[in-house]
């Protein structure tokens, strides 16, 4: 997983460390929502607050390949996870680069791992500059990112992702050019991620899920930055990240929701809920200074070049938060019942 430690991608990794049958082999970090250490801090903790300890956590790019690092904590808060207070991890930041993780884990097991990209495309275009037989060794590979023919959330048509480090995503999806459409990466873009809106209901029906005894609202109506009064420590945390993004959204008019993007593609990376792709030609504007970071996805073959995504179509919103919700539930409730310091 490779994430820039961000609300949603929490979200995305606490899904994952729900479920039973996935084993997560290593997290690597890259600079974006926030910078590299502090997404390597939001995941220690994570981790540490999951009952998670022992997964590698290794910090990679802390600047885009070519462009200068914009960050954006007014979205996601000065340390990346909203009004959340997560405590300071015991375990050490690992003194591997995220590239040699990369490079290092999927050679040692090849065609066993998926990569999971919620973050800009940094630290996988550096490790395919080390390996370019990183797309035939893993045996998947889903990215969030990008936006096609759809408005986007960082320029009228650039996606937050892909506009942080164009280069990357620019030489991430050349090297996907002509490979068979099994290899070819699952982009789950703007136009079916923003479907995915998660509301006050949700986290209500999250702490049912965790068997808190008393609702957990997170309304529109309340004080901005009031904070959870839950008695489990992962759904109170999970409430105050939220509730920062629910109220940023607000801000700009979408809606006292969360698009809660990274946690539909940890969904679909491990087959956990539905979805439909088109085959395309992918590739990224770096040049233009109106358009740069935009996607443009070549559905038609007008560029006589072979496809080189998988770019998702359809979704459906109330499976991937049923899924979301039970699972997460469950691990919240196992959290709340264990021992202090467990």
């Amino acid at each position: 997983m490779d994430v820039d430690t961000g609300i949603d991608d929490a979200l995305a990794l606490v899904y994952l460390l729900s479920r039973p049958e996935v084993r997560l082999q290593a997290i690597t970090c890259t600079a974006g929502n926030v910078g590299a250490r502090q997404v390597a801090l939001n995941n220690l903790a994570l981790l540490e607050l999951c009952g998670r300890n022992g997964i590698e956590v290794a910090i990679g790019a802390e600047v885009p390949l070519e462009i200068p690092l914009v960050t954006t904590e007014e979205t996601h808060g000065p340390q990346g996870i909203g009004y959340a207070e997560l405590q300071a991890p015991a375990q050490q930041i690992s003194a591997r680069h995220a590239v040699d993780v990369w490079v290092d884990e999927v050679r040692a097991h090849p065609g066993q791992i998926t990569g999971l990209i919620t973050g800009p495309l940094t630290n996988f275009a550096l490790a395919l500059r080390r390996e370019p037989e990183l797309p035939r060794l893993l045996k998947g590979l889903v990215i969030m990112g990008g936006c096609f023919y759809y408005q986007g959330n960082t320029t009228p048509t650039a996606e937050w992702n892909t506009s942080v480090d164009p280069h990357a995503a620019k030489e991430v999806f050349a090297a996907y050019r002509g490979l068979p459409e099994d290899k070819l990466p699952i982009v789950c873009s703007l136009e079916t991620t923003e479907r995915i809106e998660m509301r006050p209901e949700h986290l209500r029906c999250l702490g049912e899920a965790a068997g808190a005894p008393e609702p957990e609202l997170v309304l529109p109506e309340q004080p901005e930055g009031q904070r959870s009064t839950s008695g489990n420590p992962l759904v109170a945390c999970l409430s105050d990240a939220l509730r920062f993004y629910m109220e940023f959204h607000r801000l700009y008019d979408q809606g006292y929701v969360a698009h809660v993007h990274d946690a539909f593609a940890a969904c679909a990376a491990v087959g956990r809920t539905p979805f439909t792709t088109r085959l395309a030609t992918v590739d990224v504007e770096t040049d233009s200074t109106v358009l740069i970071g935009t996607t443009v996805a070549d559905y038609r073959g007008l560029w006589g070049l072979p496809p080189n995504a998988r770019i998702v179509s359809d979704n459906n919103p109330g499976h991937c938060f049923d899924e979301l919700i039970s699972s997460i539930g469950s691990l919240a409730r196992a959290v709340g019942s264990a021992p202090p310091g467990a």
